[in-house]
C-alpha cells in the first residue's frame, strides 16, 4: 500500500467516525436492529441449511424473538414491579434495623462510638423524592401523550427496530458479500482475516455472553427465591446484567444479596445461604456456562472492559455504550495482527 493509499484510508476512517458522531441521535435503532440480525444470523443460516428459505427463517425467528417478549412483560416485569413496590414499602423499616441493630453492633464490634443517623430525615427524604421522582414521570408520560408529535416519534422510532432487523438479516449475507467486493483486491486476504477474527470474537463475547448473563440472572434469581429472599428478581437480574465482567456479577450480587436478607431477616445464618447459592452459580459458570457458551476466544482483559464501556459512554454517550465492546474487540484483534506484523519484522529481530 502507497503513502498515498495510506493517507486515503486514515481521512476515511476519520470522515466516518465524524459522521457516526454527527448522526448519533439517529442511530440507536439502526444500531439495535444491525445487533439483532448479526445475533440471530447463524440461526437463519442454520435453518436456510435444513431447506427452509431466508425470508421464511427470518419470520421464524422474529415470530420467537415477539412471543419471548411477550411473555417477558407478562410474567417478568409485574414481578420486578411488585419487588420496587415492596422495597420502597420497607425502607423506613430498613432504616430503622439500621440505626437500632447494625450500627451499635458495628460500633461494638469496632470499639468506637456509636454513628448516629437521622433516620427520621433519611425517611423524610426518601419520601419526597420518590414523590418528586413519580410526579416527574407522571409529567413525562403527560406531555408525550399530549404531544402528539413526539408520541408518534417515539413510537416509529421503536417501530424502526423490528423492520430494519428484518430487512437486515434477511439480506444479510448479500451485504456482507457486497462489502468484501468494494475492497480492494490487495488487501482483501488481510481484510478477510481480520474480517473472520473478529466475527469469531464478537461471536463469542456478544452471543456467548448474552447467554451467560441470562443463564446467571435465572440462577441467582431462582436461588435467592428458594432462600426466602424477597428481591431475589431484582438482585438476580441486576448480578446477571454485570457479569459481563468476571467475578463482578458474583461480587456485586453477593453483596447486594447479603444487605437485603439481613435487613429483611436479621439472622446470620441466612447470610450462608446467599452465599451458596452465589457459590454454585459461579461453579457453574466456570465449569458449564463460559466454557461451551464464551469459550477462549475473547481475549479481553476485564480492565479494558470496563474501560471500553466507560471511555464509550463518556465520549458517545448512550452511542459509545452499545459500540464499545464489538468497537473494542475489533480493535483487539487488529492490535494482534499489528504486533504478530512487528514480531515477524527486520525492525523487532534488527535486521
Amino acid at each position: 500500500m502507497t503513502d498515498t493509499q495510506k493517507i486515503f484510508w486514515l481521512i476515511a476512517i476519520a470522515a466516518f467516525g465524524w459522521l457516526v458522531y454527527l448522526l448519533s441521535p439517529v442511530l440507536p435503532p439502526f444500531l439495535l436492529a444491525a445487533l439483532l440480525a448479526y445475533l440471530f444470523n447463524p440461526v437463519v443460516d442454520k435453518l436456510q441449511a435444513m431447506g427452509v428459505t431466508r425470508t421464511l427463517s427470518v419470520t421464524l425467528v422474529f415470530l420467537l424473538l415477539t412471543i419471548l417478549l411477550i411473555l417477558v412483560l407478562l410474567l417478568l416485569v409485574p414481578q420486578i414491579e411488585k419487588q420496587i413496590l415492596y422495597l420502597i414499602r420497607k425502607f423506613p423499616e430498613y432504616v430503622d434495623v439500621i440505626q437500632n441493630k447494625f450500627l451499635p453492633w458495628l460500633a461494638s464490634y469496632l470499639g468506637i462510638a456509636q454513628i448516629e443517623v437521622d433516620s427520621d430525615s433519611l425517611k423524610l427524604w426518601f419520601s419526597e423524592n420518590w414523590t418528586q421522582a413519580g410526579g416527574f414521570a407522571k409529567t413525562i408520560l403527560s406531555s408525550i401523550s399530549k404531544s402528539g408529535l413526539a408520541m408518534v416519534a417515539w413510537v416509529g422510532t421503536m417501530a424502526l427496530i423490528p423492520v430494519v432487523g428484518f430487512y437486515l438479516l434477511r439480506d444479510w449475507n448479500h451485504i456482507t458479500a457486497r462489502i468484501k467486493d468494494i475492497v480492494p483486491r490487495n488487501i482483501e486476504p488481510v481484510f478477510t482475516k481480520l474480517t473472520r477474527e473478529s466475527d469469531e470474537v464478537l461471536g463469542a463475547f456478544i452471543r456467548g455472553q448474552l447467554l451467560v448473563m441470562m443463564a446467571l440472572g435465572i440462577i441467582y434469581s431462582i436461588g435467592l427465591g428458594l432462600i426466602g429472599l424477597k428481591l431475589a428478581i431484582l438482585i438476580g437480574i441486576l448480578a446477571g446484567l454485570v457479569s459481563f465482567v468476571p467475578y463482578l456479577g458474583f461480587i456485586v450480587g453477593i453483596l447486594a444479596a447479603t444487605i437485603a436478607i439481613l435487613l429483611q431477616t436479621q439472622q446470620v445464618i441466612d447470610v450462608f445461604y446467599v452465599i451458596a447459592v452465589f457459590s454454585v452459580g459461579q461453579f457453574i459458570e466456570s465449569v458449564l456456562l463460559t466454557p461451551y457458551l464464551v469459550g477462549d476466544r475473547i481475549g479481553l482483559h476485564p480492565v479494558a472492559v470496563i474501560f471500553a464501556v466507560l471511555a464509550g459512554g463518556q465520549l458517545f454517550g448512550f452511542i459509545g455504550v452499545l459500540l464499545a465492546l464489538p468497537v473494542a474487540a475489533v480493535l483487539m484483534v487488529i492490535a494482534r495482527h499489528v504486533h504478530g506484523n512487528y514480531m515477524n519484522s527486520a525492525m523487532y529481530k534488527n535486521e
